[in-house]
């Protein structure tokens, strides 16, 4: 039976756990990437390039407090009530001296409006004692991982220079969700060398593991990235979607998606100065519109084929 809204929308989720309004404040802690570094390889993945991930309040040299202030200021204008939740984004954030990377949390959750943690990394860089850090945190706070999956198949995984397995993913999501920590993932949908078919066969597999959330967001080509060369040299070893083509691909996806996971985004906006293609000339709250619309118009919802 087909849920009253067509899927899980992370606003509602956020609404089950707080009694008032939530945003997330973006934050750069200033850490690498152990494939940048050279503990696993060098340059970081081939579509990456994180200017596209920081709001210009996000400098490393301010500091996490400072950071947070700015970010919470931006939004406190229109929303005064708010509260937030620090996202600790750009790079992997869990890669570094675990007391130090503890001092950056606790900074954060120092300010009095932080209210809870959202951690991106990989799922390389998850260790034991860390973890166990965060469990414990999450008894008294809300804190969610966020882990770049990226692709479930291994051999798009070494074409990008992910420099983990899908089996780390594995691995890493169900010890994560095992310590009752809420678990997310995120998928780019459109990797070179990847079918239609084996897209779609990403909702089936990531459907067996104990994800909360999960992210989708278009291939798109950044300048200054590896991968933005390899286009150059080789547009026809890529597939880049329309809007409509890949709304259909995104409602095709979540169809195939087991209904309880929480669908937090469908698509990611870069930079423009920064965006080599599609450029769609959509901003995300219209690209989720017309997303709406078109799953009503197929009479479609999330676990539809489940």
């Amino acid at each position: 039976m087909k849920n009253i809204k067509p899927y899980k929308e992370f606003g509602d989720f956020l609404k089950e756990i707080f009694p008032y309004k939530v945003q997330k404040v973006s934050v750069n802690a200033g850490f690498t990437c152990p494939n940048r570094d050279g503990l696993k390889g060098w340059g970081g993945c081939t579509y990456c390039n994180n200017q596209t991930f920081s709001p210009d309040y996000c400098d490393t040299e301010k500091s996490v407090t400072q950071q947070v202030g700015e970010g919470i200021q931006f939004f406190a204008r229109k929303y005064p009530a708010m509260k937030y939740l620090a996202y600790f984004q750009a790079y992997t954030n869990t890669y570094d001296d675990i007391e130090r990377l503890k001092a950056k949390y606790q900074e954060a959750l120092a300010h009095p409006e932080v209210v809870g943690l959202i951690v991106g990394t990989r799922p390389d860089c998850m260790p034991d004692a860390l973890l166990d850090y965060f469990e414990s945190l999450a008894k008294t706070t809300f804190v969610m991982i966020e882990y770049g999956v990226e692709s479930t198949l291994d051999k798009t995984l070494i074409r990008i220079n992910r420099g983990h397995t899908y089996q780390e993913s594995i691995d890493t999501i169900k010890r994560t969700a095992a310590k009752g920590i809420y678990t997310g993932a995120h998928m780019i949908l459109g990797l070179p060398g990847e079918s239609r078919e084996e897209i779609l066969a990403h909702a089936t597999t990531l459907s067996k593991l104990p994800i909360t959330t999960l992210k989708l967001h278009q291939l798109q080509l950044i300048k200054n990235t590896r991968m933005a060369k390899e286009f150059a040299d080789n547009p026809e070893n890529f597939s880049l979607y329309t809007a409509d083509a890949y709304i259909d691909l995104a409602i095709d996806f979540i169809e195939k998606l087991r209904p309880d996971i929480v669908v937090e985004r469908f698509v990611s906006q870069s930079p423009k100065a920064l965006l080599i293609a599609p450029d769609w000339g959509l901003k995300n709250f219209e690209f989720t519109a017309k997303v709406n619309k078109r799953i009503k118009e197929r009479d479609s919802w999330q676990g539809k084929l489940y």
